[in-house]
Protein backbone atom coordinates (compact mmCIF):
# COMPACT_ATOMS: atom_id res chain seq x y z
CA UNK A 1 0.00 0.00 0.00
CA UNK A 2 1.37 3.51 -0.68
CA UNK A 3 0.53 7.08 0.47
CA UNK A 4 0.55 10.41 -1.31
CA UNK A 5 2.63 9.88 -5.01
CA UNK A 6 2.49 12.21 -7.83
CA UNK A 7 0.44 15.49 -7.92
CA UNK A 8 -3.06 14.33 -9.51
CA UNK A 9 -2.74 15.89 -12.74
CA UNK A 10 -0.19 13.54 -13.66
CA UNK A 11 -1.52 11.37 -16.52
CA UNK A 12 0.43 8.75 -15.84
CA UNK A 13 -0.80 8.15 -12.23
CA UNK A 14 -4.43 9.10 -13.46
CA UNK A 15 -4.25 6.45 -15.80
CA UNK A 16 -2.47 3.46 -13.10
CA UNK A 17 -5.30 4.94 -10.66
CA UNK A 18 -8.01 4.47 -13.35
CA UNK A 19 -7.34 1.03 -14.38
CA UNK A 20 -5.94 -0.13 -10.74
CA UNK A 21 -9.13 1.09 -8.67
CA UNK A 22 -11.19 0.08 -11.38
CA UNK A 23 -10.24 -3.95 -11.88
CA UNK A 24 -10.68 -3.99 -7.58
CA UNK A 25 -14.42 -4.43 -8.30
CA UNK A 26 -14.62 -7.38 -10.49
CA UNK A 27 -14.61 -10.14 -7.66
CA UNK A 28 -16.61 -7.44 -5.27
CA UNK A 29 -19.41 -7.41 -7.54
CA UNK A 30 -19.41 -10.75 -8.54
CA UNK A 31 -19.67 -11.75 -4.58
CA UNK A 32 -22.47 -9.14 -3.96
CA UNK A 33 -24.83 -11.11 -7.43
CA UNK A 34 -23.95 -14.21 -5.38
CA UNK A 35 -25.39 -12.86 -2.49
CA UNK A 36 -28.14 -10.43 -3.68
CA UNK A 37 -29.94 -13.02 -7.02
CA UNK A 38 -27.90 -16.11 -5.96
CA UNK A 39 -28.72 -17.14 -2.22
CA UNK A 40 -32.96 -16.62 -2.82
CA UNK A 41 -31.93 -19.83 -5.63
CA UNK A 42 -29.88 -20.87 -3.56
CA UNK A 43 -32.52 -21.29 -0.43
CA UNK A 44 -35.30 -22.24 -2.36
CA UNK A 45 -33.98 -24.48 -5.10
CA UNK A 46 -30.85 -26.12 -3.54
CA UNK A 47 -31.73 -26.12 0.65
CA UNK A 48 -35.57 -26.14 -0.39
CA UNK A 49 -36.81 -24.79 2.35
CA UNK A 50 -40.36 -25.35 2.58
CA UNK A 51 -43.00 -22.14 2.99
CA UNK A 52 -43.16 -21.89 6.59
CA UNK A 53 -39.35 -21.40 6.85
CA UNK A 54 -39.13 -18.81 4.29
CA UNK A 55 -41.68 -16.69 5.50
CA UNK A 56 -39.07 -16.13 8.29
CA UNK A 57 -36.11 -16.32 5.98
CA UNK A 58 -37.73 -13.36 4.35
CA UNK A 59 -38.29 -11.36 7.02
CA UNK A 60 -34.74 -11.69 7.92
CA UNK A 61 -33.17 -10.35 4.69
CA UNK A 62 -36.18 -7.28 4.93
CA UNK A 63 -35.09 -6.21 8.19
CA UNK A 64 -31.59 -7.11 9.08
CA UNK A 65 -30.39 -5.62 5.79
CA UNK A 66 -32.82 -2.39 6.69
CA UNK A 67 -31.29 -2.38 10.22
CA UNK A 68 -27.43 -2.29 8.89
CA UNK A 69 -27.75 -0.05 6.48
CA UNK A 70 -28.19 2.45 9.04
CA UNK A 71 -24.97 1.11 10.28
CA UNK A 72 -23.23 2.13 6.97
CA UNK A 73 -23.39 6.32 8.02
CA UNK A 74 -21.63 5.14 11.25
CA UNK A 75 -19.06 2.77 9.44
CA UNK A 76 -18.50 6.15 6.92
CA UNK A 77 -17.65 7.79 10.19
CA UNK A 78 -15.16 5.63 11.02
CA UNK A 79 -13.36 5.43 7.65
CA UNK A 80 -13.50 9.32 7.59
CA UNK A 81 -11.62 9.58 10.83
CA UNK A 82 -9.35 6.32 10.29
CA UNK A 83 -5.40 7.99 10.36
CA UNK A 84 -2.90 5.33 8.85
CA UNK A 85 0.17 5.28 7.18
CA UNK A 86 -1.91 3.63 4.32
CA UNK A 87 -4.41 6.43 4.53
CA UNK A 88 -8.20 5.97 5.24
CA UNK A 89 -9.68 3.57 1.99
CA UNK A 90 -7.23 0.85 2.29
CA UNK A 91 -7.05 -0.59 5.53
CA UNK A 92 -11.22 -0.76 5.84
CA UNK A 93 -11.10 -2.19 1.94
CA UNK A 94 -8.62 -5.13 3.39
CA UNK A 95 -10.63 -5.52 6.46
CA UNK A 96 -14.25 -6.20 4.94
CA UNK A 97 -12.85 -8.34 1.67
CA UNK A 98 -11.35 -10.42 4.12
CA UNK A 99 -14.46 -10.85 7.04
CA UNK A 100 -17.23 -10.48 4.11
CA UNK A 101 -16.04 -13.01 1.86
CA UNK A 102 -15.85 -15.31 4.69
CA UNK A 103 -19.29 -14.45 5.57
CA UNK A 104 -20.63 -15.32 2.34
CA UNK A 105 -19.03 -18.52 1.85
CA UNK A 106 -20.76 -19.35 5.47
CA UNK A 107 -24.27 -18.29 3.95
CA UNK A 108 -23.88 -20.87 1.00
CA UNK A 109 -22.72 -24.10 3.85
CA UNK A 110 -25.80 -26.51 4.29
CA UNK A 111 -24.70 -27.18 8.19
CA UNK A 112 -27.43 -29.77 8.38
CA UNK A 113 -29.37 -27.39 10.65
CA UNK A 114 -33.52 -26.54 10.36
CA UNK A 115 -36.30 -25.02 11.81
CA UNK A 116 -35.23 -22.15 14.66
CA UNK A 117 -31.53 -22.79 14.56
CA UNK A 118 -31.25 -22.71 11.11
CA UNK A 119 -33.10 -19.19 11.25
CA UNK A 120 -30.83 -17.80 13.51
CA UNK A 121 -27.20 -18.88 12.10
CA UNK A 122 -28.25 -17.58 8.66
CA UNK A 123 -29.43 -14.22 10.66
CA UNK A 124 -25.76 -14.17 12.12
CA UNK A 125 -23.97 -14.82 9.30
CA UNK A 126 -25.71 -13.22 6.88
CA UNK A 127 -25.40 -9.92 9.17
CA UNK A 128 -21.96 -10.09 8.91
CA UNK A 129 -22.15 -10.05 5.46
CA UNK A 130 -23.82 -7.23 5.79
CA UNK A 131 -21.61 -5.01 7.76
CA UNK A 132 -18.11 -5.90 6.36
CA UNK A 133 -19.25 -5.90 2.99
CA UNK A 134 -20.42 -2.38 3.60
CA UNK A 135 -17.30 -1.34 4.78
CA UNK A 136 -15.67 -2.46 2.12
CA UNK A 137 -18.24 -1.12 -0.28
CA UNK A 138 -18.05 2.30 1.64
CA UNK A 139 -14.56 2.53 1.64
CA UNK A 140 -13.72 1.92 -2.14
CA UNK A 141 -16.25 4.10 -3.84
CA UNK A 142 -15.31 6.86 -1.12
CA UNK A 143 -11.66 6.67 -2.30
CA UNK A 144 -13.35 7.68 -6.42
CA UNK A 145 -13.84 11.11 -5.48
CA UNK A 146 -10.09 11.71 -3.81
CA UNK A 147 -8.51 10.52 -7.35
CA UNK A 148 -9.59 13.71 -9.37
CA UNK A 149 -12.11 16.87 -9.02
CA UNK A 150 -12.31 16.80 -13.08
CA UNK A 151 -15.93 15.67 -13.19
CA UNK A 152 -14.61 14.60 -16.64
CA UNK A 153 -11.79 12.56 -15.71
CA UNK A 154 -14.26 11.52 -12.38
CA UNK A 155 -16.86 9.67 -15.14
CA UNK A 156 -13.67 8.22 -17.06
CA UNK A 157 -12.67 6.66 -13.67
CA UNK A 158 -16.16 5.92 -12.35
CA UNK A 159 -16.81 4.35 -16.42
CA UNK A 160 -14.04 2.04 -16.15
CA UNK A 161 -15.27 1.37 -12.58
CA UNK A 162 -18.56 0.63 -14.02
CA UNK A 163 -17.22 -1.80 -16.53
CA UNK A 164 -15.47 -4.09 -14.36
CA UNK A 165 -18.25 -4.02 -11.88
CA UNK A 166 -21.28 -5.11 -14.69
CA UNK A 167 -18.15 -7.71 -16.34
CA UNK A 168 -17.95 -9.15 -12.77
CA UNK A 169 -21.37 -8.81 -11.72
CA UNK A 170 -22.43 -10.57 -15.56
CA UNK A 171 -20.02 -12.68 -15.69
CA UNK A 172 -21.29 -14.16 -12.43
CA UNK A 173 -24.77 -13.99 -13.55
CA UNK A 174 -23.78 -16.58 -16.46
CA UNK A 175 -21.78 -18.86 -14.99
CA UNK A 176 -22.74 -19.45 -12.11
CA UNK A 177 -25.70 -22.06 -12.61
CA UNK A 178 -24.28 -23.45 -15.30
CA UNK A 179 -20.92 -23.82 -13.39
CA UNK A 180 -22.44 -25.20 -9.82
CA UNK A 181 -24.39 -27.78 -12.09
CA UNK A 182 -21.26 -29.07 -13.26
CA UNK A 183 -19.46 -29.22 -10.23
CA UNK A 184 -22.18 -30.92 -8.18
CA UNK A 185 -22.37 -33.56 -10.60
CA UNK A 186 -19.09 -34.17 -9.06
CA UNK A 187 -19.18 -33.76 -5.44
CA UNK A 188 -23.22 -33.05 -4.66
CA UNK A 189 -24.88 -30.28 -5.42
CA UNK A 190 -24.90 -28.47 -1.74
CA UNK A 191 -21.25 -28.69 -1.48
CA UNK A 192 -20.63 -27.58 -4.97
CA UNK A 193 -22.10 -24.74 -4.44
CA UNK A 194 -19.99 -23.65 -0.96
CA UNK A 195 -17.22 -24.69 -2.93
CA UNK A 196 -18.15 -21.95 -5.27
CA UNK A 197 -18.69 -19.64 -3.45
CA UNK A 198 -15.09 -20.19 -1.87
CA UNK A 199 -14.09 -19.39 -5.65
CA UNK A 200 -15.97 -16.51 -5.82
CA UNK A 201 -15.11 -14.79 -2.43
CA UNK A 202 -10.98 -15.56 -3.67
CA UNK A 203 -11.60 -13.81 -6.69
CA UNK A 204 -13.09 -11.17 -4.54
CA UNK A 205 -9.49 -10.79 -2.19
CA UNK A 206 -6.78 -11.09 -5.22
CA UNK A 207 -8.43 -8.17 -7.66
CA UNK A 208 -8.89 -5.88 -4.63
CA UNK A 209 -4.96 -6.64 -4.20
CA UNK A 210 -4.41 -4.91 -7.57
CA UNK A 211 -6.61 -1.63 -5.85
CA UNK A 212 -4.96 -1.74 -2.55
CA UNK A 213 -1.21 -1.92 -4.21
CA UNK A 214 -1.67 0.53 -7.61
CA UNK A 215 -3.98 3.05 -6.74
CA UNK A 216 -1.62 6.22 -5.48
CA UNK A 217 -3.50 8.49 -3.61
CA UNK A 218 -3.01 12.26 -3.74
CA UNK A 219 -3.33 13.46 0.28
CA UNK A 220 -2.42 16.64 -0.57
CA UNK A 221 -5.31 17.92 -2.45
CA UNK A 222 -7.12 18.82 0.10
CA UNK A 223 -6.87 20.35 3.32
CA UNK A 224 -6.33 18.43 6.43
CA UNK A 225 -9.37 18.19 8.37
CA UNK A 226 -10.65 17.91 12.14
CA UNK A 227 -12.27 14.73 13.75
CA UNK A 228 -15.90 14.22 12.27
CA UNK A 229 -17.78 13.97 15.39
CA UNK A 230 -21.36 12.09 15.38
CA UNK A 231 -23.41 15.20 15.16
CA UNK A 232 -21.14 15.91 12.21
CA UNK A 233 -22.21 12.85 10.51
CA UNK A 234 -26.08 13.48 11.30
CA UNK A 235 -25.21 17.26 9.59
CA UNK A 236 -23.13 15.90 6.63
CA UNK A 237 -26.30 13.79 5.47
CA UNK A 238 -28.95 15.40 6.48
CA UNK A 239 -28.26 19.14 6.27
CA UNK A 240 -27.05 18.43 2.74
CA UNK A 241 -30.09 18.90 0.68
CA UNK A 242 -28.56 17.63 -2.71
CA UNK A 243 -27.04 14.80 -1.08
CA UNK A 244 -30.59 13.35 0.26
CA UNK A 245 -32.38 13.89 -2.73
CA UNK A 246 -29.77 12.16 -5.08
CA UNK A 247 -29.90 9.27 -2.26
CA UNK A 248 -33.84 9.45 -2.53
CA UNK A 249 -33.64 8.95 -6.22
CA UNK A 250 -30.77 6.46 -5.68
CA UNK A 251 -32.81 4.52 -3.56
CA UNK A 252 -36.07 3.99 -5.52
CA UNK A 253 -33.89 3.04 -9.23
CA UNK A 254 -32.20 0.75 -6.90
CA UNK A 255 -35.13 -1.22 -5.56
CA UNK A 256 -36.89 -1.06 -9.15
CA UNK A 257 -33.63 -2.42 -10.63
CA UNK A 258 -32.94 -5.12 -7.79
CA UNK A 259 -36.84 -6.62 -7.88
CA UNK A 260 -36.16 -6.88 -11.75
CA UNK A 261 -32.75 -9.26 -11.77
CA UNK A 262 -33.53 -10.83 -9.08
CA UNK A 263 -36.44 -12.49 -11.08
CA UNK A 264 -34.18 -12.90 -13.78
CA UNK A 265 -33.72 -16.86 -13.00
CA UNK A 266 -37.33 -17.77 -11.95
CA UNK A 267 -38.74 -16.44 -15.46
CA UNK A 268 -36.35 -18.39 -17.45
CA UNK A 269 -37.30 -21.38 -15.45
CA UNK A 270 -41.05 -20.92 -14.78
CA UNK A 271 -42.66 -18.42 -17.68
CA UNK A 272 -40.05 -18.63 -20.37
CA UNK A 273 -39.83 -22.47 -19.46
CA UNK A 274 -36.26 -23.00 -20.05
CA UNK A 275 -34.19 -21.88 -17.46
CA UNK A 276 -30.54 -22.50 -19.52
CA UNK A 277 -31.39 -19.78 -21.70
CA UNK A 278 -30.99 -17.65 -18.30
CA UNK A 279 -27.22 -17.56 -18.70
CA UNK A 280 -27.43 -17.09 -22.58
CA UNK A 281 -30.15 -13.82 -22.09
CA UNK A 282 -27.92 -12.66 -19.06
CA UNK A 283 -24.91 -13.03 -21.24
CA UNK A 284 -26.50 -10.17 -24.04
CA UNK A 285 -27.58 -7.91 -21.28
CA UNK A 286 -23.73 -7.91 -20.17
CA UNK A 287 -22.45 -7.07 -23.06
CA UNK A 288 -24.92 -4.50 -23.91
CA UNK A 289 -24.23 -2.58 -20.37
CA UNK A 290 -20.40 -2.99 -20.89
CA UNK A 291 -21.05 -1.81 -24.33
CA UNK A 292 -22.93 1.30 -22.92
CA UNK A 293 -20.70 2.25 -20.24
CA UNK A 294 -17.78 2.24 -23.00
CA UNK A 295 -19.19 4.39 -24.42
CA UNK A 296 -20.82 6.85 -22.00
CA UNK A 297 -17.71 9.37 -22.17
CA UNK A 298 -18.18 9.95 -25.76
CA UNK A 299 -22.04 10.80 -25.28
CA UNK A 300 -21.13 13.06 -22.03
CA UNK A 301 -19.09 15.13 -24.22
CA UNK A 302 -21.94 15.89 -26.27
CA UNK A 303 -24.77 16.18 -23.83
CA UNK A 304 -25.87 17.61 -19.97
CA UNK A 305 -26.15 14.64 -17.27
CA UNK A 306 -29.94 15.55 -17.72
CA UNK A 307 -30.14 14.95 -20.76
CA UNK A 308 -28.50 12.00 -20.64
CA UNK A 309 -30.87 10.52 -17.27
CA UNK A 310 -33.77 11.73 -19.64
CA UNK A 311 -32.89 9.37 -22.26
CA UNK A 312 -31.74 6.49 -20.06
CA UNK A 313 -35.08 6.51 -18.17
CA UNK A 314 -36.72 6.66 -21.93
CA UNK A 315 -34.72 3.31 -22.86
CA UNK A 316 -35.99 1.88 -19.33
CA UNK A 317 -39.76 2.71 -19.77
CA UNK A 318 -39.45 1.06 -23.30
CA UNK A 319 -37.54 -1.67 -22.68
CA UNK A 320 -39.50 -3.31 -19.69
CA UNK A 321 -43.19 -2.45 -21.77
CA UNK A 322 -41.93 -4.51 -24.36
CA UNK A 323 -40.74 -7.23 -22.20
CA UNK A 324 -43.94 -7.33 -20.53
CA UNK A 325 -46.14 -7.76 -23.72
CA UNK A 326 -43.34 -9.74 -25.56
CA UNK A 327 -44.39 -13.50 -26.74
CA UNK A 328 -41.67 -15.94 -25.29
CA UNK A 329 -39.18 -15.96 -27.85
CA UNK A 330 -35.73 -14.70 -26.91
CA UNK A 331 -35.27 -12.08 -29.83
CA UNK A 332 -37.77 -9.53 -28.85
CA UNK A 333 -36.83 -10.63 -25.25
CA UNK A 334 -33.53 -10.15 -26.03
CA UNK A 335 -34.13 -6.26 -27.61
CA UNK A 336 -36.54 -5.30 -24.67
CA UNK A 337 -33.45 -6.46 -21.98
CA UNK A 338 -30.82 -4.42 -23.99
CA UNK A 339 -33.33 -1.32 -23.75
CA UNK A 340 -33.41 -1.98 -20.57
CA UNK A 341 -29.92 -2.44 -19.06
CA UNK A 342 -28.44 0.22 -21.19
CA UNK A 343 -31.17 3.01 -19.83
CA UNK A 344 -30.22 1.20 -16.56
CA UNK A 345 -25.96 1.39 -16.96
CA UNK A 346 -26.15 5.25 -17.98
CA UNK A 347 -28.22 5.79 -14.63
CA UNK A 348 -26.07 3.77 -12.79
CA UNK A 349 -22.62 5.65 -13.71
CA UNK A 350 -24.55 8.91 -13.42
CA UNK A 351 -25.88 8.45 -9.85
CA UNK A 352 -22.15 7.78 -8.56
CA UNK A 353 -21.62 11.09 -10.16
CA UNK A 354 -24.36 12.86 -8.48
CA UNK A 355 -23.49 11.48 -5.14
CA UNK A 356 -19.48 12.35 -5.74
CA UNK A 357 -20.23 15.80 -6.67
CA UNK A 358 -22.36 16.69 -3.22
CA UNK A 359 -19.00 16.33 -1.59
CA UNK A 360 -17.92 18.58 -3.05
CA UNK A 361 -21.36 20.81 -2.25
CA UNK A 362 -21.31 19.60 1.55
CA UNK A 363 -17.51 20.75 1.54
CA UNK A 364 -18.50 24.17 0.04
CA UNK A 365 -21.62 24.69 2.12
CA UNK A 366 -20.04 23.26 5.47
CA UNK A 367 -16.03 23.39 5.53
CA UNK A 368 -15.49 19.49 5.40
CA UNK A 369 -15.54 17.13 2.97
CA UNK A 370 -17.25 13.99 4.55
CA UNK A 371 -16.56 12.16 1.54
CA UNK A 372 -16.99 8.74 2.95
CA UNK A 373 -19.59 9.70 4.69
CA UNK A 374 -21.45 10.80 1.65
CA UNK A 375 -20.46 7.77 0.08
CA UNK A 376 -21.80 5.72 2.57
CA UNK A 377 -25.35 6.52 1.56
CA UNK A 378 -24.30 4.10 -1.90
CA UNK A 379 -24.20 0.95 0.56
CA UNK A 380 -27.19 2.44 2.54
CA UNK A 381 -29.19 2.23 -0.35
CA UNK A 382 -28.01 -0.98 -1.96
CA UNK A 383 -28.85 -2.52 1.36
CA UNK A 384 -32.23 -1.17 1.41
CA UNK A 385 -33.28 -1.72 -1.93
CA UNK A 386 -31.89 -4.88 -1.89
CA UNK A 387 -34.01 -5.58 1.28
CA UNK A 388 -37.56 -3.97 -0.16
CA UNK A 389 -36.57 -6.11 -3.11
CA UNK A 390 -35.87 -9.46 -1.31
CA UNK A 391 -39.12 -9.24 0.12
CA UNK A 392 -40.79 -8.54 -2.65
CA UNK A 393 -39.48 -10.90 -4.54
CA UNK A 394 -39.92 -13.77 -1.58
CA UNK A 395 -43.43 -12.58 -0.87
CA UNK A 396 -44.16 -12.95 -4.86
CA UNK A 397 -42.59 -16.33 -4.93
CA UNK A 398 -44.53 -17.48 -1.88
CA UNK A 399 -48.44 -16.47 -3.71
CA UNK A 400 -47.26 -16.74 -7.05
CA UNK A 401 -46.82 -20.74 -6.12
CA UNK A 402 -43.34 -20.74 -7.44
CA UNK A 403 -41.92 -21.71 -4.25
CA UNK A 404 -43.82 -24.62 -3.79
CA UNK A 405 -43.56 -25.66 -7.01
CA UNK A 406 -42.52 -29.14 -8.03
CA UNK A 407 -42.25 -28.16 -11.56
CA UNK A 408 -43.02 -25.08 -13.77
CA UNK A 409 -46.18 -26.90 -15.04
CA UNK A 410 -47.43 -26.28 -11.26
CA UNK A 411 -47.61 -22.43 -11.36
CA UNK A 412 -51.30 -21.43 -12.71
CA UNK A 413 -50.97 -19.04 -15.59
CA UNK A 414 -51.81 -15.95 -12.70
CA UNK A 415 -48.74 -17.12 -11.13
CA UNK A 416 -46.75 -16.09 -14.12
CA UNK A 417 -48.81 -12.81 -14.63
CA UNK A 418 -47.93 -12.06 -11.10
CA UNK A 419 -44.38 -12.83 -11.11
CA UNK A 420 -44.07 -10.08 -14.49
CA UNK A 421 -45.98 -7.19 -12.85
CA UNK A 422 -44.01 -7.29 -9.77
CA UNK A 423 -40.84 -8.29 -12.02
CA UNK A 424 -41.82 -5.31 -14.48
CA UNK A 425 -44.40 -3.19 -13.75
CA UNK A 426 -43.65 -2.39 -10.26
CA UNK A 427 -40.23 -1.45 -10.38
CA UNK A 428 -40.85 0.48 -13.94
CA UNK A 429 -43.15 3.10 -11.44
CA UNK A 430 -40.18 3.14 -9.05
CA UNK A 431 -37.80 4.24 -11.07
CA UNK A 432 -39.84 6.68 -13.08
CA UNK A 433 -40.94 8.55 -9.25
CA UNK A 434 -37.09 8.77 -8.88
CA UNK A 435 -36.18 10.06 -11.90
CA UNK A 436 -38.68 13.07 -11.64
CA UNK A 437 -37.73 13.45 -7.91
CA UNK A 438 -33.82 14.19 -9.76
CA UNK A 439 -35.59 16.57 -12.36
CA UNK A 440 -37.43 18.94 -9.71
CA UNK A 441 -34.81 18.61 -7.05
CA UNK A 442 -31.67 18.34 -8.09
CA UNK A 443 -29.68 21.45 -8.91
CA UNK A 444 -26.07 20.59 -9.54
CA UNK A 445 -25.15 20.69 -12.78
CA UNK A 446 -22.05 20.81 -14.42
CA UNK A 447 -21.62 24.72 -14.55
CA UNK A 448 -22.74 24.99 -11.23
CA UNK A 449 -20.71 22.49 -10.42
CA UNK A 450 -17.34 23.86 -11.46
CA UNK A 451 -18.18 27.08 -9.76
CA UNK A 452 -18.41 25.26 -6.26
CA UNK A 453 -14.88 24.42 -7.16
CA UNK A 454 -13.66 27.44 -8.15
CA UNK A 455 -14.80 28.73 -4.73
CA UNK A 456 -13.20 25.84 -2.70
CA UNK A 457 -9.92 26.98 -4.12
CA UNK A 458 -10.13 30.73 -3.38
CA UNK A 459 -10.98 29.30 0.48
CA UNK A 460 -7.99 27.20 0.43
CA UNK A 461 -10.21 23.62 1.25
CA UNK A 462 -8.65 21.77 -2.45
CA UNK A 463 -5.11 22.63 -3.56
CA UNK A 464 -5.08 21.68 -6.86
CA UNK A 465 -4.17 24.91 -9.03
CA UNK A 466 -7.13 24.00 -11.98
CA UNK A 467 -10.45 24.38 -11.89
CA UNK A 468 -12.62 22.44 -15.03
CA UNK A 469 -14.45 25.05 -16.49
CA UNK A 470 -17.59 23.91 -17.59
CA UNK A 471 -19.14 25.71 -20.90
CA UNK A 472 -22.60 27.11 -19.90
CA UNK A 473 -24.21 25.69 -22.77
CA UNK A 474 -23.85 22.16 -20.90
CA UNK A 475 -26.79 23.23 -18.57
Amino acid sequence: MEGAGKAVSDKGVLRRNKYCFGVGTIGRDMLYVMVSMFLLVYLTEVLDLPDSLMWWVTGVFTVLRIFDALNDPLMGLLVDNTRTRWGKFKPWILIGALVGSVSMILLFTDLGLSGASYVIVFALFYIMWDIFYGANDTAYWSMLPSLSLDPKERERIGAFSRICADAGAFSAVVITLPLTGVIGQAIGVRPAWTLYAAIIAAIMVLFLLITLFGVRENRSLFRTESTTTLRGLFRAIFKNDQLLFVAIAMMLFMTGYTITINFGAYFFKYAYGDENMYSVFAAVLGLSQIGALTVFPLFSKRFSRKKLYTAATILVVAGDMLFFFSPMHMIPLAIAGMLIFVGEAFIQLLMMMFLADTIEYGQWKFGKRSQSITFSVQPLINKTGGAVASGVVGVTLILSGINSAASPADVSPGGIVLMKIVMLLLPLGIIVLGYFIYLKKYSLDEKTYAGILADLRRRGDIMDGEIPVVPGSQN
